[in-house]
């Protein structure tokens, strides 16, 4: 694909300045490309709003840039979110104060745009509250995972926090149980009851869940594999993960 069909498809703001006022007017990122090596006033300038504001930024080459936009970006491009993060804190409490059951959904490393979409499409059916993600390692939130979510992302909940591990201890301690689905797993998914407040963990593509993830969950569950081929796509897992909560608190397990 090349630089013009790139520019069509993805909304970006370029050059140090541009970002800064945008990140003071309010505008939601999915993330900030900044050229390694950048020095200055000017750009510790925008490294502090970056901080305060919580915004996911990494340094790469110029080449990588260049890919973007040719026009003077001045070593900075920044990606326009097309939804508005939520605060998983308040999400949790309001939950709560509606008299409902938590149902949450947590990613992992989930880095295709097409699963990512998928999941939140099959998230707002089954009635999951909120979708939690971390600032790195997740599927860019633009144009293709709306069109795949087919635009369920303007109505589910995402939630962007810093760290997994963390916002893990946070959840437990709100009451709700984590559910590490994995292959690792000795326990099948259905012999746990999720009429509870739940959170379901699902893990990368390529690796599953991380092994720092894996330790804090308070349960790990596997969907049984009959066949030679050992594993499900993470979408589809997720689809029946998520449809077996819905079956037991429609049936109260």
């Amino acid at each position: 694909m090349n630089n013009q069909e790139d520019n069509k498809k993805d909304d970006f703001i370029f050059g140090i300045r541009a970002v800064i006022e945008a990140i003071r007017f309010g505008k939601d990122f999915d993330k900030v490309m900044i050229k390694r090596g950048l020095k200055g006033d000017l750009i510790k300038e925008l490294m502090d709003e970056l901080n305060l504001n919580d915004i996911p930024f990494q340094y790469v080459p110029e080449e990588k840039l260049n890919r973007v936009s040719r026009k003077n970006h001045q070593g900075v491009i920044a990606f326009i979110s097309p939804i508005t993060f939520y605060n998983l804190e308040n999400t949790i409490a309001d939950i709560f104060e509606k008299g409902e059951v938590p149902f949450l959904l947590m990613f992992d490393g989930i880095s295709d745009v097409r699963n990512f979409g998928a999941m939140v499409r099959t998230a707002e059916c089954a009635g999951v509250h909120a979708i939690i993600i971390p600032e790195k390692g997740a599927a860019r939130i633009g144009s293709d995972a709306v069109k795949t979510s087919a635009g369920a992302l303007h109505k589910m909940p995402i939630c962007r926090v810093s760290e997994l591990k963390k916002t893990i201890d946070y959840i437990q301690l709100s009451g709700i149980r984590i559910f590490g689905a994995t292959e690792k797993a000795s326990e099948n998914y259905y012999a746990n009851n999720f009429n509870e407040p739940t959170c379901i963990v699902m893990g990368s593509e390529d690796v599953g869940l991380s092994n720092e993830v894996m330790r804090k969950c308070d349960y790990l569950i596997k969907i049984p594999i009959i066949g030679k081929i050992q594993s499900l796509n993470v979408s589809v897992a997720a689809a029946i993960l998520m449809y077996d909560v819905v079956r037991q608190r429609i049936t109260n397990f």
